[in-house]
């Protein structure tokens, strides 16, 4: 399974797990629980040899561990500690896409990934300003019956402000039958409601009929089911015969890179999407077939559309599907391995790059538009949309 803010998982069996019950014995010091995560093949900890140069390796660590649990001026939980040194491990790379999880940690990025969760059933933009803009509220949500509105901007979450849209989304998810207090702006006035989560499963896709017969469908992110739901959207719009067709991929930041490569196929006749590259330079090349939708369309993306969406927004672009219209793109072109390992914790590695058709790199660069139209905040037309109707 790909996936693509983005990131793809991988079989269990390629990673091991190497659980060290702390103890000294011989020459072989160890500490608490090591978790250390390698690829199979590295082969396991035997032998006198292979002892040694594991105590080499983690002689600091286990210097470091002994000197807290000694000495610190309270008790600590052993296992914080070990958690603590294995998202360390991964921070070390400097990069801010990999990343160790705990099981729980886990759990919350993996219904973020099947779209299923306990909340209360918003999808927002966080704005540089650490304010959330709503921009969907589910029908029949608790966000709903809460009076929320698209366009509404949240400020705080039981009291406590965000500037990190994950951690501002983690705070409002939580176990069924909860309670949360949103806070939220609306023509300058803020108010603040309490709303008990549910279970929700979230819409990527939505879709509406504009002026002029043209049809409009928008993708918020790639879930499992978000091809599903475009392509029911899409015949929808090919029976009504509509003009022309706006796929609307602003502020969408990514999600299965497998969703986002069907939905190209829909779009795209017989032609390749992207090609992926690992570090030693072995290229994968995800193709379209032939088959593909007969409408016109015109794509709209920000500088909100990133990941996945840029690999559809390239694909289109470098194949002539149809044109891009708005502002250069996010600039997220690799792609993660997401691995859950024994305990139930995970392992995000960045492990690949991915590019356009032509060769050309996403990665910190993005996708220049056909037509690059910026919107303005201080109109209420949307100035992007409307240049995309006028092209169909």
């Amino acid at each position: 399974m790909w996936y693509n803010n983005g990131m793809y998982s991988i079989k269990k069996s390629n990673f091991i797990l190497l659980i060290i019950i702390a103890a000294v014995i011989g020459a072989c010091v160890c500490f608490g629980v090591i978790k250390a995560v390698s690829f199979v093949g590295t082969g396991s900890l035997s032998g006198s040899q292979d002892a040694k140069a594991f105590q080499e390796r983690y002689k600091e660590l286990d210097e470091v561990y002994q000197r807290i649990q000694k000495d610190y001026y309270k008790d600590v939980d052993p296992e914080k500690l070990i958690i603590g040194a294995t998202k360390g491990m991964v921070n070390s790379l400097g990069d801010q896409y990999s990343s160790y999880m705990t099981k729980s940690e886990y759990e919350q990025w993996y219904s973020t990934v099947t779209g299923e969760y306990e909340g209360i059933g918003v999808t927002f933009v966080m704005e540089k300003k650490g304010e959330g803009e709503v921009i969907l509220v589910n029908e029949n949500s608790p966000a709903e019956a809460a009076g929320i509105k698209p366009g509404d901007v949240m400020t705080k979450v039981d009291g406590k402000s965000y500037k990190d849209s994950d951690k501002m989304s983690e705070a409002i998810r939580g176990k069924g039958g909860t309670t949360v207090k949103v806070t939220y702006k609306r023509n300058g006035k803020e108010k603040t409601v309490s709303i008990i989560r549910d279970k929700i499963v979230s819409v990527s896709v939505t879709s509406e009929m504009l002026s002029g017969n043209i049809g409009y469908i928008r993708i918020l992110s790639f879930e499992a089911s978000t091809d599903e739901d475009f392509k029911a959207a899409l015949e929808s719009m090919e029976k009504k015969k509509v003009k022309g067709l706006v796929i609307d991929l602003r502020d969408n930041g990514g999600g299965l890179v497998d969703s986002a490569s069907r939905i190209a196929d829909m779009l795209l006749g017989k032609c390749n999407i992207t090609y992926l590259q690992n570090r030693e330079g072995k290229k994968e090349y995800i193709d379209s077939d032939a088959s593909k939708t007969d409408l016109p369309y015109v794509v709209l993306v920000n500088g909100n559309s990133a990941s996945a969406s840029e690999i559809v927004t390239a694909a289109i672009k470098d194949n002539k599907g149809g044109k891009i219209v708005g502002t250069k793109t996010f600039g997220k072109g690799i792609v993660q391995s997401t691995e859950q390992l024994d305990d139930g914790s995970a392992l995000e590695l960045t492990v690949l790059q991915y590019f356009s058709p032509n060769g050309h790199a996403i990665h910190k660069k993005g996708i220049k538009p056909n037509y690059v139209v910026k919107d303005n905040p201080k109109t209420k037309a949307d100035e992007q949309l409307e240049k995309a109707e006028g092209l169909l």
